[in-house]
């Protein structure tokens, strides 16, 4: 379990998006800054635009580079939702995917919060 959790590390803290495929970012920072979020138990919260769930993350081997893989439960507007998503640390931001149960799915990418560190 322990190297488990020291894969987690690169990706604990607030990631800031700065890209989505789907929507633009007046939509992604619409009422707060968008972002990704993820502690080192592998929970999390994101929020981009009218969306925001929170998140249970496991680090999985693909091609042989550590991702992050998640599911997610939250809101869509005032309608329940979830999801998944993956996300890979590629030239110090991070990249994914997100998908919204029977809905949309988005790319991102989204660079590292320069605030403190308070997730780790």
């Amino acid at each position: 379990m322990k190297l488990v959790k020291a894969k987690l590390k690169p990706f604990i803290g607030q990631w800031l998006i700065d890209d989505m495929e789907t929507w633009d970012q007046e939509y992604v920072n619409m009422e707060t800054r968008g972002h990704f979020t993820f502690k080192k138990d592998g929970t999390g919260h994101f929020q981009f635009g009218l969306v925001q769930g929170e998140m249970d993350g496991r680090v999985e081997v693909v091609d042989g580079k550590d991702r992050i893989a998640f599911s997610w439960e939250g809101q869509e507007e005032t309608d329940t939702a979830s999801g998944r998503g993956w996300a890979v640390i590629e030239n110090r931001e991070l990249r994914g995917r997100i998908f919204i149960h029977l809905g949309d799915d988005s790319a991102f990418r989204a660079v590292r919060s320069r605030k403190a560190n308070i997730y780790e």
